[in-house]
């Protein structure tokens, strides 16, 4: 069985994620897999890195020692966020920003052609990204922008890969039938712990 954190990255409680994020774990567990679940919209944290450099970082508050912990007991990471203007929501940044620190998510005193060693390696990843921007405008005007940096500069840096992509659009006025599409592929997902 594999042991899989799923972190729902929306801000606001009752968004299409957090049911998106509650069918692959309920799918997950169904199967067997051990779960934990955590909702960006019940985090307590300060999402303002504060400092410049990491030689002063803030304590980390609770909810972000017990996303680490998640991090570090996982094998598979879902994530599940909304595109915002081209991005992730801030909180969700703020997030990354304040607990994925050298000494807890990379090494910078043991480097590999100058980048920093990886301190989650062995862990997998699937980013359920909603969005109203069509996928083939995703790709062809933002080049993927998102999915890059989420891949490589966020995920892949810290050792998460490989790192899948399920894009759901349009999630604003979605067609007829597309949330129970979208639902039915989360259950698939979870309970092959994809």
């Amino acid at each position: 069985m594999t042991r899989i954190f799923i972190l729902n990255g929306h801000p606001a409680a009752g968004s299409l994620s957090a049911a998106l994020a509650t069918t692959y774990a309920r799918a997950a567990e169904a199967a067997g897999h051990p779960v934990r679940l955590m909702q960006l919209a019940d985090m307590v944290f300060d999402a303002d890195f504060g400092f410049a450099g990491y030689s002063r970082t803030k304590p980390l508050e609770p909810d972000l020692e017990q996303m680490l912990a998640n991090l570090d007991w996982c094998q598979h990471l879902v994530l599940v966020t909304p595109l915002w203007w081209g991005g992730l929501p801030a909180r969700l940044k703020g997030l990354f920003d304040r607990a994925l620190l050298p000494g807890r998510a990379f090494d910078t005193r043991k480097t590999h052609f100058g980048m920093p060693r990886p301190m989650l390696s062995g862990r997998s990843a699937r980013v359920v990204l909603t969005s109203d921007t069509p996928g083939w405008f995703l790709r062809l005007l933002y080049h993927n922008a998102l999915l890059w940096q989420l891949k490589g500069q966020v995920l892949g840096f810290v050792g998460i890969k490989p790192t899948r992509i399920t894009h759901l659009s349009p999630a604003s006025q979605p067609k007829p039938g597309a949330i129970a599409h979208w639902l039915a592929e989360m259950e698939r997902l979870g309970s092959k712990a994809m």
